[in-house]
């Protein structure tokens, strides 16, 4: 027994509609777990391992086909059937590598901004540092060096020296004499 519809006031634009439900339900495909699929696969495309298992499945094709006669050969010279398994792989592993060989570029080009980047932000620091030195060297040069502190306080002990040398001098005499009564 069917479900009755809610009736829905259309004019209402506040409302939503009903939902419609499809009977075949929509597949959900994770375009990165495909991806990920596809970078695995040319990777094992482009190994040794790859051509040595590919090579003697080729050898095996042709040396099973060619001892069984053409009389009950499952494929005989030119070898179609074989020719199609090629094709279909190509015809495959074509869209698969470029797929992988994208995702790798959009890696490559997000780290070589993240490495611009970084290279920008050392640049600015090294700058700030440079200032930063240079600011210091200006300032050390104007500070009093330890020699010059020392020749400085020899020429004060030096007059301090020759004060205690002169003979200290009476004060003089203030306008007004003491007289004895």
């Amino acid at each position: 027994m069917a479900r009755p519809r809610k009736r829905v006031d259309l004019d209402r634009l506040d409302t939503p509609g009903p939902r419609r439900r499809s009977i075949i339900p929509k597949p959900k495909s994770d375009p990165d777990r495909f991806g990920r699929f596809a970078e695995a696969f040319a990777r094992s495309m482009g190994t040794a391992n790859f051509l040595f298992w590919m090579t003697l499945f080729i050898i095996v094709w042709v040396v099973v086909n060619t001892l069984l006669g053409k009389d009950r050969a499952f494929d005989w010279f030119p070898f179609i059937l074989l020719n199609l398994f090629f094709s279909v792989q190509a015809s495959y592993a074509s869209p698969l590598i470029l797929l992988a060989t994208n995702r790798q570029e959009a890696r490559d080009r997000i780290s070589v901004e993240s490495d611009r980047k970084q290279a920008s932000q050392s640049r600015a620091d090294m700058e700030f540092l440079a200032r930063e030195i240079a600011s210091l060297r200006m300032r050390v040069n104007d500070m009093a060096t330890r020699d010059f502190i020392r020749s400085e306080l020899r020429e004060l002990v030096e007059e301090l020296d020759r004060r205690e040398n002169v003979p200290e001098r009476e004060p003089a005499a203030s306008g007004r004499e003491k007289t004895t009564s």
